[in-house]
Formats: structure tokens, C-alpha cells, sequence
């Protein structure tokens, strides 16, 4: 795409919600919108916008910080009773097909997370959440 030094290619350098929104624009994937989260605690402040991407049929949200360098891709989000809010969090490295969902999960590939827990508070993040809208689409939902 032309963003990054001619070495880039081949390597095994990684990218971020940034670069992967790009991609997807650039490929013809699905769009890909972001959303920038100064610090991990302020995901609690996110959890209706994520609820309502979920709802509205919303793929998967890529999630990248600085801190806390572990990627993350969310696949829903559960509001309990008061401030209790989960995850449903995929670990991105994860290949191959599996046998079950319950191996997933005995893997650890996949689980639940307690918003509290799952974020470095002190760690900016940046979400990509996934979706086949087209960007006139997108914008209307900012």
C-alpha cells in the first residue's frame, strides 16, 4: 500500500488497528471504523457503542494498545446487573479449525474477560470494529 519502508515486506513486523483498517479499505474488505481509547479504563465508557455494534450485526473489533502489547479481537459483549461488564475476547493467533467450541475455550483461545481485567488502565487502545456497511453508513453512525 505503500505506507511503510520497502523492508516491511517479508518481515515478520506486525500492525496495528490502524494499519489494519487501512488494508481492509485498500483490499476491498469489510470497512473497517476506528475508535481511539486514551486509556484502558475509559473502555467502560465504549460498552454501549460495542453493545450497539454487536447488535447491529458488527464483526469482530480488532483491539491494539500500547502498553498493554497483547492482541485482542472481540466478539461480544455482555452487560450484567450495575457497573459488571464482560468480553467475549479471541486470542488473534489462533489457527486451524477446531473440533468443537468447547476446545476453543479449554484451549484458551477463547473466553469471557471482565472489562475490569482484560485492559491495562493504564494502556491507550485502538478499536477497529468490523462491518459491511459502506462508509456513508459508518459515518452516519458517528
Amino acid at each position: 500500500m505503500g505506507d511503510k519502508p520497502p523492508g516491511f515486506r517479508g518481515s515478520q513486523s506486525w500492525i496495528g488497528c490502524v494499519e489494519a483498517s487501512l488494508c481492509l479499505d485498500h483490499f476491498g474488505g469489510p470497512q473497517g471504523r476506528l475508535c481511539h481509547v486514551p486509556r484502558g479504563a475509559g473502555l467502560q465508557g465504549e460498552l454501549e457503542r460495542l453493545y450497539s455494534h454487536f447488535a447491529g450485526g458488527g464483526g469482530p473489533v480488532m483491539v491494539g494498545g500500547d502498553a498493554d502489547a497483547q492482541s485482542k479481537a472481540l466478539l461480544g459483549v455482555c452487560l450484567g446487573p450495575g457497573t459488571e461488564a464482560y468480553v467475549l475476547v479471541l486470542d488473534p493467533h489462533c489457527w486451524g479449525a477446531p473440533k468443537n467450541p468447547s476446545e476453543l475455550q479449554a484451549a484458551g483461545w477463547v473466553g469471557w474477560q471482565e472489562v475490569s481485567t482484560a485492559f491495562d488502565p493504564h494502556s491507550f487502545y485502538n478499536l477497529c470494529m468490523t462491518s459491511c456497511n459502506s462508509k456513508e453508513q459508518n459515518r452516519a453512525l458517528d
